[in-house]
């Protein structure tokens, strides 16, 4: 019989993952699965059962291809005529790291209330501070 693991039921654990020479793809992905809970064996896909990430060192990423930096873009659109604002990778990765980090994850994560959940358990700094040391039981690999 399949054991079906309930909201009530879940562990979370807090885990650090440092993004000082990381690729960034392969970073998010990690950090993808540990907020989903598929490293556990207990998971189940409609239970959020992942772990809190966090991210340390953000900005310190490293982006590889030719001239990915400079041409991946990032769009928001407010629903008006003309009004589509963009904003480079580059850019992002230098300013503001933290709502880069959001961005490509929510891409990761389910599009229901469940991922909506999920994304909350991220927490991206970009130096190598940051207030949950009461919390933090596990370094990430």
């Amino acid at each position: 019989m399949t054991n079906i693991t309930k909201p009530n039921e879940v562990q979370r654990d807090w885990i650090v993952l440092d993004a000082k020479g990381e690729r960034f793809g392969r970073l998010l992905t990690k950090a993808a699965v540990l907020l989903r809970g598929k490293h556990k064996p207990g998971y189940t896909p409609n239970v959020d059962c992942g772990d809190f990430v966090v991210i340390i060192n953000a900005s310190q990423a490293v982006v590889t291809g030719a001239n990915k930096a400079e041409d991946k873009l990032y769009h928001r659109h407010s629903g008006y005529f003309g009004s589509v604002k963009s904003e480079k990778f580059s850019d992002l990765l230098a300013n503001k790291p933290e709502k880069l980090y959001k961005l490509a994850m929510r891409g990761m994560l389910p599009k229901t209330k469940l991922g909506r959940e999920m994304i909350k358990k991220l927490k991206v700094y970009a130096g190598s501070e940051h207030p949950h040391t009461a919390q933090i039981a596990k370094e990430g690999k």
